[in-house]
This record gives C-alpha cells, structure tokens and sequence, in this order.
C-alpha cells in the first residue's frame, strides 16, 4: 500500500510511486524547463514577462522534482526574484525603472518601425500599458540591490 500523507510543514513534497506518477514528474520537469527557459528570454526581451514563467517554472519543479525547485529558489540569479514575489515583497525601484524604460523602448520600436499593421501596433501598446501598471503596483522593495 502506498502512504499517500506528505511530510507536513512542506509545501514541494515528491512522492515515489510508480510508472505513471514518473512520467507525470517528467512532464513536470519538461514543463519547468520550457518555463524557466522562457522566463531567462524575458529577463532581455520585454515583450515576454519574466514572472509569470519563472513563477510557473517554480510550480512545475515542485510537482516533478525537489530538488529543482530547491535549485531554482536558491539560485544566485533567480531565487531572490522569485522569494520576493512570493512574499509580496515586490522589486527594487531600480528594477522597476529599467524594466519599464526597456519595456517602451522595445515596444514603441516595435510599433513604429517594424510592425506596420495599426492593430498590432495598438495591441502592443496595450501590453505594455498593461505590464507598466502591474510593474508600478508591485510593492518596491526597499533593498538597494534588485536581483540582477
């Protein structure tokens, strides 16, 4: 019989079953990467946002790997950003400056030299009033330092 209570007090607890409950932890996995991967690409490209992906890659290696989720949140690079989201500790005013800045710039770049259709060009400038609100209404984090 297979004990189906997890270790309390923590929240990314990965059970040992068998041949499907692999597969699904692997799919889990797949999926973080896929995430992560994507999260990395928005740290420089504005148009895709970096939170919701690493936050999603943290939701899939804790579903599929422990130990990956460890790694993620403990990363030098990514895990403060992701603990001070979680916390609702918000990001640095530095941070939120240059995101924004690079986030217009890349979007009205965009918009007016490559993009020549005029609903394209609204629909960006839609997401990025969009990510700059939600950038403003994060709490700032009083610390000096961002994560880099």
């Amino acid at each position: 019989m297979v004990n189906k209570n997890r270790t309390k007090g923590k929240k990314c607890s990965v059970e040992k079953k068998g041949t499907f409950e692999k597969i699904k932890k692997l799919l889990w996995i797949i999926a973080g990467c896929i995430s992560l991967g994507l999260g990395i690409i928005g740290i420089v490209l504005p148009l895709l946002p970096t939170t919701p992906f690493l936050l999603f890659a943290s939701y899939c290696y804790c579903r599929g790997s422990k130990r990956l989720d460890d790694w993620l949140l403990n990363n030098k690079y990514l895990g403060e950003y992701i603990r001070n989201y979680r916390e609702g500790k918000g990001i640095s005013l530095t941070i939120k400056v240059f995101t924004i800045s690079l986030l217009w710039a890349v979007i009205l770049y965009s918009a007016f030299f490559i993009i020549k259709i005029l609903i394209v060009q609204v629909i960006l400038v839609i997401i990025a009033i969009g990510v700059s609100i939600h950038l403003i209404v994060l709490p700032t984090n009083k610390r000096k330092k961002g994560p880099s």
